[in-house]
């Protein structure tokens, strides 16, 4: 969890305390304006994926990532899959690098391709309980980042905990894989304990993360920084909304 714009994670005369909580400063126009941009980004990013997804998945353009053939997906699927992994961290590690402009285009471009690899889901869930989910998941997401922007506790201390939740979800994905690789079918309860672990952390994540954009606000805002570190808090809201979507998912989707 710990990043080059954490103000909380790094020594050096913050004062953590100024972004903890409902200070004067937090009312601010100039924090009103950061938090609002950082949405907007997010906000925009989680369109983009949808729009791809849903193009992908109602034209002719879903033969070029799930063969007509087979059914099974193809080369490009595997590009889009592992292209959107490797696009999302490069953006997180690499935007103190990059120029305001390639910060964004990297942001979309990586939800671009993620919309994409995402397109499956239109294909696995009817259409009624993927916008269900989305909607829950849409409150879930409103009402907890609200909670991390006002909340007085701290939540820095989360860190580590959330950390240890993230490794523990994948690990338990690569494990069900291993084992529908073995028996040629994944185990439905450690799917389900996996999505519910899933659902848990990533909501944890939207509040703590939410209240960490708010600190870099404090260290950064009125700076050439400000508007890298609006990109780089949206980037983190919207992988935060779309795990939390794909693990509701699982519980609330109905198959076709």
């Amino acid at each position: 969890m710990q990043n080059q714009f954490d103000p909380r994670t790094t020594t050096g005369g913050y004062d953590p305390a100024v972004s903890v909580g409902v200070p004067r400063a937090a009312r601010d126009a100039g924090l009103r304006s950061y938090m609002l941009k950082v949405y907007n980004y997010m906000a925009s990013a989680v369109l983009l994926t949808g729009i791809v997804a849903l193009l992908f998945a109602n034209t002719s353009l879903l033969n070029l990532v799930i063969s007509p053939d087979t059914g099974r997906p193809t080369l490009l699927m595997w590009v889009a899959l592992f292209g959107s992994l490797g696009l999302g961290l490069w953006v997180q590690a690499g935007i103190n690098r990059m120029s305001t402009q390639t910060a964004k285009l990297s942001f979309f471009a990586y939800a671009a391709v993620l919309g994409v690899a995402l397109c499956s889901i239109f294909l696995t869930y009817t259409a009624v309980s993927i916008a269900q989910t989305f909607f829950a998941v849409a409150a879930a997401f409103a009402g907890l980042s609200l909670w991390g922007y006002t909340t007085k506790k701290d939540l820095s201390g989360w860190s580590t905990f959330l950390m240890m939740g993230v490794v523990g979800v994948f690990a338990g994905l690569l494990l069900n894989i291993g084992i529908a690789m073995f028996t040629g079918q994944p185990s439905t309860t450690l799917d389900l304990a996996v999505s519910a672990i899933g659902v848990l952390v990533f909501a944890g994540l939207t509040a703590y993360d939410t209240q960490k954009i708010k600190s870099i606000y404090f260290s950064v805002g009125g700076t050439v920084m400000a508007e890298k570190s609006a990109i780089y808090g949206a980037v983190q809201l919207y992988i935060d909304f779309i795990n939390m979507f794909l693990f509701l998912l699982r519980f609330m989707g109905d198959r076709r």
